[in-house]
């Protein structure tokens, strides 16, 4: 297995970075773009995924990479739920609903796997070297 080198090179934080554009196409091509606070809420929830990932990456130690994943998986989670708001408000279609939902349940069990997969690796991290 190659070693990772920087945050872009991980499949989760590339994933993030989906999402973060999916939302921006919802917000430039739906209804979304007017209701303001939601808008501004799942743009700045979709970009807290990605952001946690690049920072716990950035601290080079499992323990603080786990902490800001853990962080990130619930932001999935706020992306999900804000989604079902937009969705309910007709904001967005059903389609649109059914792909944010999937996309963020997919990276969310993926960066469950990471802190999985963190929690049981032998090495704790560049500091610790």
């Amino acid at each position: 297995m190659a070693t990772i080198q920087k945050f872009e090179d991980l499949e989760i934080w590339q994933q993030a970075r989906a999402i973060c554009q999916n939302i921006e196409l919802l917000i430039q091509t739906t209804n979304l773009k007017t209701n303001y606070s939601l808008r501004d809420q799942i743009d700045r929830s979709s970009g807290s995924i990605m952001d946690n990932i690049a920072e716990g990456f950035e601290r080079n130690g499992n323990r603080e990479f786990i902490q800001f994943l853990s962080i990130a998986e619930g932001s999935c989670g706020e992306v999900k739920s804000q989604s079902y708001r937009a969705f309910d408000k007709k904001l967005i279609n059903e389609e649109q609903h059914l792909h944010l939902l999937e996309i963020t349940e997919t990276n969310k069990n993926k960066i469950g796997s990471m802190m999985n997969y963190l929690n049981n690796c032998e090495i704790k991290g560049l500091k610790f070297k």
